[in-house]
């Protein structure tokens, strides 16, 4: 996933919280509070802020699957780090051993519409929510397969969010094609905590939205809401 920082202006010009992260959740039914996509705001150094979708980031490396002592997250042949909720034993040391504060725990029968419980399970969509498992981002596999773009990328107004494939070295955002090496060489892309050795395949390219006219002095998200006005029946909630 390749994130253009110069196009998200975290859905301020749409006067909405981020999209993204809405997306995310009606297609997967996530429980309120997990925001599996999170917006951050970070301050940047020269004054001002800017706007940091922030997914797993689908480690090379990944600390999570070195540490989860009954192999209930796992690696894809294609590179996808995924949870099998039904293996889960929910010792959470994959969240401990997670650098990016990416993964999430059910603490309660998980708050989400009752048609969430009529899906059948599979580690490729993690629905329904199972409680006392972890959760995270899983790039939408599923949606992959069939040739889609994940939720986020399909909802993003600006066509932040490019998603490819590191080895044919292509990637979209749904209005255009880029060449992934050069792209990412041209634009001076960096990756997340790229120190500790994770090898993340999120890369993001630096900005604050300028590409669609936000000022960086333009401050403030506006927060997440959960779609759903009934949930099923027994659920409960938390906070983060």
């Amino acid at each position: 996933m390749i994130i253009d920082l110069r196009r998200c202006d975290g859905c301020q010009s749409q006067n909405k919280p981020p999209l993204c992260t809405a997306a995310c959740i009606e297609g997967h039914f996530v429980p309120d509070p997990m925001q599996w996509i999170e917006v951050y705001e970070p301050d940047l150094h020269g004054g001002g802020s800017q706007f940091v979708p922030t997914p797993c980031q689908q480690c090379q490396n990944a600390p999570c699957t070195n540490v989860c002592p009954v192999g209930a997250t796992f690696a894809t042949p294609e590179g996808v780090v995924l949870i099998d909720q039904e293996r889960c034993i929910g010792c959470r040391i994959c969240m401990a051993a997670c650098p990016y504060d990416r993964r999430f725990f059910n603490w309660g029968d998980p708050p989400v519409p009752p048609e969430a419980m009529a899906m059948k399970y599979m580690p490729e969509h993690q629905t329904p929510a199972i409680k006392g498992t972890v959760m995270k981002c899983d790039f939408c596999p599923d949606m992959a397969g069939a040739g889609r773009l994940p939720y986020c990328a399909q909802a993003c107004p600006n066509h932040a969010i490019y998603y490819g494939d590191l080895e044919e070295g292509i990637a979209t955002n749904g209005d255009q094609v880029v060449d992934v090496n050069h792209f990412l060489a041209a634009n001076a892309a960096y990756r997340l905590k790229e120190e500790l050795g994770t090898e993340p395949r999120v890369f993001y390219i630096p900005g604050y939205g300028q590409k669609v006219g936000r000022s960086p002095f333009k401050r403030g998200r506006l927060a997440t809401i959960w779609p759903w006005k009934k949930v099923a029946k027994g659920s409960e909630t938390w906070t983060r």
